[in-house]
């Protein structure tokens, strides 16, 4: 019964990485054209007339890249994989992903800082990815950790080193 429970709750999980990656994709896709600038604007003057978008959309390729790893993980926490050396590369694929959009970030601000005075709200966007970032990464980094040593040890549950 207990592993039945663990299998649905596994699953609203994915559910929920599958409907964020689809409302992210969403919000990529659709919000160019609702940007103040871009009201007016027709398709090709939106994606080809500004770098600054083509630089999101290559740096938003690690978060979705995060979310599958994710999706990974819970499958194989559904399936009683969880301490695998499957599950720990998925957990660090995680971490790197996390810090890359660290670094995407950095770039990013630096970017949008010489016109920082017409654009605040990007710089608060790119605070709040920031920090969330440095959380995934830092939770990650300490799941990985507490993972490693697990599935080193030999069955039995003790090592003789």
């Amino acid at each position: 019964m207990k592993t039945r429970s663990v299998l649905v709750e596994t699953m609203i999980l994915q559910a929920v990485i599958v409907f964020t990656g689809i409302g992210t994709l969403a919000f990529l896709l659709l919000e160019p054209h609702l940007e103040g600038r871009n009201t007016n604007a027709i398709t090709y003057e939106i994606y080809f007339n500004d770098p600054f978008l083509a630089y999101a959309y290559v740096a938003s390729g690690s978060f979705f890249v995060a979310l599958y790893q994710a999706f990974k993980l819970l499958r194989f926490a559904g399936t009683n994989r969880i301490f695998s050396e499957a599950a720990v590369r998925a957990v660090r694929t995680i971490r790197h992903c996390a810090i890359a959009m660290i670094a995407f970030v950095v770039v990013g601000e630096f970017i949008v800082l010489p016109n920082a005075d017409e654009m605040p709200p990007p710089i608060l966007m790119g605070l709040f990815i920031f920090l969330g970032s440095t959380v995934v990464a830092a939770a990650m980094s300490v799941l990985e950790h507490i993972l490693q040593p697990m599935i080193n040890v030999p069955p039995g549950g003790s090592s003789t080193a």
